[in-house]
């Protein structure tokens, strides 16, 4: 119970750090409403319990040992961020709000955090790294490991829930155009420059 409390405090601490994912939560919420940010999470929350199990398949073994499958991964998931803030730069503001932001469906929000987090491929060798940590091999292995990955993905909807509502209670304070506006090109900049930094990073 100690290290699972550990696991739950390292858990906490990475899905609260900024980042592409955390960014498009915030942004969904203001630019297309509480329910269709959430919809979003649930995206991201899938993706990142098929990266735990992933991680723990000859999948994940492969992604981490090959330079050539790494890197393949890594450029799609680039690719698509920078795609996703050049158009989250580009998107048009109408009445104070992002009309093009607020006709997209909740399957494409869905579909967006999915993406996000699934073309991640570091998130995998995180998986991979962190769970030795805290499985006992003394212990039964398959009952810890769907403990640890269904707790990272269940932290990921509350905390990304919480981002998500308190997003939403401000969003009547920044619902100018010009703040609306600025909103968009921070949230451009953090995806581009997310998938510029992962197109450049390493294992």
């Amino acid at each position: 119970m100690d290290n699972y409390l550990i696991y739950v405090g390292v858990a906490i601490a990475t899905i609260l750090l900024p980042g592409p994912a955390v960014m498009l939560t915030i942004n969904n919420s203001i630019q297309r409403g509480l329910f269709k940010s959430i919809s979003g999470i649930l995206g991201i929350a899938l993706a990142i319990l098929l990266v735990a199990v992933i991680s723990a398949t000859s999948l994940g073994i492969i992604l981490a040992s090959s330079v050539m499958a790494f890197t393949i991964v890594k450029i799609m998931g680039a690719v698509y961020l920078i795609c996703l803030g050049i158009k989250t730069w580009c998107a048009k503001e109408t009445s104070g709000a992002c009309s093009s932001f607020q006709e997209i469906s909740f399957l494409r929000c869905f579909v967006e955090g999915f993406l996000v987090s699934i073309l991640n491929p570091k998130a995998a060798v995180f998986f991979m790294s962190i769970f030795p940590q805290f499985i006992d091999l003394s212990q039964e292995y398959r009952p810890q490991f769907v403990l640890l990955a269904m707790t990272f993905s269940a932290l990921v909807i509350v905390i990304h829930t919480t981002y998500a509502i308190f997003s939403s209670f401000a969003k009547s304070k920044i619902s100018s155009s010009k703040v609306s506006v600025f909103l968009n090109k921070v949230s451009a900049g953090v995806f581009v420059g997310s998938g510029i930094g992962l197109a450049a990073s390493s294992k």
